[in-house]
């Protein structure tokens, strides 16, 4: 048995450089919001739907098995929502996914009473997505950040 422990550990070492090999060629999809709207209300807390665009720059096709995603205005978590009805997305090209997130009305009230007390002309924003993968891919995480100018520009 001790005779054959360098074997398998010069196969687990050749699979793991394998392995290391095949994710160094893969660049993570770019995700880009394509619109936004609100939903129809049916009385309960408002809903809004997201297009997103997202696309593969590897030649693999990408095989999404979900994605779930939030917005962030002022470090207060106001939308998120989840998804598994990705299309799968052929390598070099881009397909765009709707998706619909929910409002959180307790960090609405936090932030708009945050805002009463201060007077700001414009307000930070995030939005974050995590895709998995069915297979051997490794979880993305993707972050947008950016500023929504409130001064009345003419």
């Amino acid at each position: 048995m001790a005779q054959l422990r360098p074997f398998f550990v010069i196969v687990v070492l050749a699979l793991l450089s394998g392995c290391a090999n095949m994710m160094a060629e893969y660049d993570p999809p770019k995700v880009t919001l394509e619109s936004f709207k609100a939903l129809p209300s049916n009385g309960s807390t408002p809903r809004f739907e997201f297009k997103l665009r997202i696309a593969n720059p590897n030649k693999e096709a990408l095989d999404i098995a979900g994605i779930s995603y939030s917005v962030e205005i002022l470090d207060k978590e106001l939308l998120s929502g989840v998804t598994n009805d990705v299309p799968y997305i052929d390598g070099y090209s881009e397909e765009v996914v709707t998706v619909e997130a929910g409002l959180q009305l307790f960090q609405l009230v936090r932030l708009l009473a945050g805002l009463t007390h201060e007077t700001t002309s414009s307000l930070d924003y995030k939005f974050s997505a995590k895709i998995d993968f069915n297979g051997f891919l490794p979880t993305q995480r993707i972050e947008e950040t950016g500023t929504i100018d409130l001064s009345a520009q003419q």
